[in-house]
């Protein structure tokens, strides 16, 4: 079974990909920047803004496929400078409570829209 998977409390895709892919019994989430939902806007703020949002809105994609952070088996984040790792860390930690999932972290030379952070995830449903 392969289902797209959309949630309006995350921002639309900018692009030909959809929010999320579900693949029984994985939720395969595309990567989320920080807009803001409502606006289609990148949030004001340093990288723990940013970060904050973008889990904000992995949540809602994470929610609407049926699975949470808890259920959350690997995540890649992508950041625009390496030297934000740190604050980073501290906002996605907060948000795995449990065992946190797997993890790749690389630095890439430019995200969309100017962002700072990116994060894609892979779950358990």
């Amino acid at each position: 079974m392969r289902m797209v998977v959309h949630s309006d409390n995350a921002p639309k895709a900018i692009g030909p990909y959809s929010q999320a892919i579900l693949a029984n019994p994985l939720l395969f989430c595309s990567g989320q920047i920080p807009l803001d939902p409502k606006t289609g806007e990148l949030v004001p703020g340093d990288v723990r803004a940013q970060t904050r949002q973008v889990m904000e809105n992995l949540g809602a994609v994470l929610t609407a496929g049926g699975a949470s952070y808890a259920s959350v088996v690997k995540t890649t984040i992508y950041l625009a400078d390496l030297k934000d790792f740190a604050a980073v860390n501290e906002v996605y930690g907060s948000y795995f409570k449990e065992a946190a999932p797997a993890r790749a972290t690389v630095q890439v030379a430019g995200l969309p829209r100017g962002a700072l952070v990116e994060i894609d995830a892979v779950a358990l449903v």
